[in-house]
């Protein structure tokens, strides 16, 4: 193995905060009257704060974040359309709970039913869209399940697609974090319906039940849920400066609680920390000696941004150490894992992200493949 290791200066980072570190203060997370909590940067996906992140939770209709991840995943994989109306049917209409009052005699356009479960917490709606997709509810719940654990949504199951109580339907805070960034990350483009702040179907207006909507210009979604059992649950996303964090709160006492505990959370991630890009996607960090291939070397760097998030006044102490495979054969293709970066702060591992191959790299002649098979034989560089 072979490494790199360098200091994150502010001429590197291009950020001028970077200049000179200053004593860091970072109060510790406030307290927050609900059953559990998280709270996580986004673009880094640092945990800021968390209180029993991986304890079972009911979710109530936080569950509708994965039900409209699939719905999204459908409509990107071209197997629904937004201008597709469907019809709910006898399950769907009396299914208890909130709802968007479908009209089983009325078909609904799918983008209708989106807002409908987005903004209205519709479960007619849930349902309709679940047994489009996969034919019954039951088995949309299963699918629900196997995409949490593609996730990485270790300690989820989902037994329907409401969050109606349901013995075996259950998360963690932790795992609700996981999914609300994934939602955010990979669907870009439907984000903007969890800001709407009501959506009118069948003549009924309801408003959102997000109360930060309409209290944080900064608050930008996502979906609240309350059961008797339950509680009172909401994820929430804030961004500010650049910077986005995802709080989740549940087993409140009431919608202004989970409201109150939210923004808590929100402010304070924002407040005290910072999240620098280090490095940007697809940028070359750095070449690496590649043996029997067309190229003796081969660019490196990340797939994705790398962010770090440390306390106000930290980053200028941010140091990064990059480690990659020795000896690197060919053939390697682009995006192929060859190393890993480890970014610490005062000598703590802060974070660790993959190091790819930037292009790819054919094997080489029979000559060149016999000569590199003799350095390495020998221990020639």
């Amino acid at each position: 193995m072979k490494t790199i290791t360098s200091a994150l200066v502010a001429a590197a980072l291009a950020l001028p905060s970077f200049g000179f570190a200053s004593t860091a203060f970072v109060p510790p997370a406030p307290e927050i009257a609900g059953k559990a909590y998280y709270l996580i940067d986004y673009n880094s996906q640092q945990v800021l704060a968390a209180r029993d992140p991986d304890s079972r939770i009911e979710p109530a209709s936080l569950t509708k974040l994965m039900t409209a991840y699939l719905t999204f995943k459908a409509l990107k994989e071209k197997r629904l359309t937004l201008e597709q109306t469907l019809t709910v049917s006898q399950r769907g209409w009396k299914t208890e709970g909130s709802r968007m009052f479908l009209d089983p005699k009325v078909p609904a356009k799918v983008e209708d039913l989106i807002k409908g479960m987005i903004v209205q917490s519709g479960n007619d709606a849930c349902v309709t869209l679940a047994e489009a997709i996969a034919g019954s509810e039951d088995v949309f719940a299963q699918v629900m399940t196997q995409q949490a654990q593609k996730l990485g949504m270790k300690n989820t199951q989902f037994k329907n697609a409401t969050g109606l109580p349901h013995e075996g339907h259950y998360t963690t805070v932790h795992d609700l974090g996981i999914l609300a960034a994934s939602l955010i990350r990979d669907f870009p483009e439907y984000y903007p319906i969890y800001s709407m702040k009501s959506f009118t179907y069948n003549n009924i207006q309801q408003p959102n039940r997000n109360l930060l909507l309409y209290r944080d210009p900064n608050v930008d979604g996502m979906k609240t849920g309350y059961t008797d059992t339950a509680g009172y649950n909401m994820v929430t996303s804030s961004h500010r400066d650049g910077r986005r964090v995802i709080s989740v709160v549940v087993g409140t006492a009431s919608p202004e609680a989970r409201a109150v505990e939210s923004s808590k959370l929100l402010n304070y991630g924002l407040q005290f920390f910072d999240t620098p890009k280090l490095y940007a996607a697809n940028a070359r960090v750095s070449d690496v000696s590649v043996y029997k291939g067309d190229a003796k070397v081969v660019p490196v760097g990340f797939s994705s941004d790398v962010y770090a998030t440390v306390a106000k006044g930290q980053a200028a102490k941010l140091k990064a150490d990059m480690t990659t495979t020795q000896p690197l054969i060919a053939p390697i293709k682009a995006g192929q894992v060859v190393g890993k970066l480890v970014v610490s702060l005062d000598g703590k591992p802060l974070l660790e992200r993959p190091v790819v191959a930037l292009k790819a790299v054919d094997e080489g002649n029979f000559f060149s493949r016999l000569w590199d098979s003799l350095k390495l034989l020998l221990g020639w560089k």
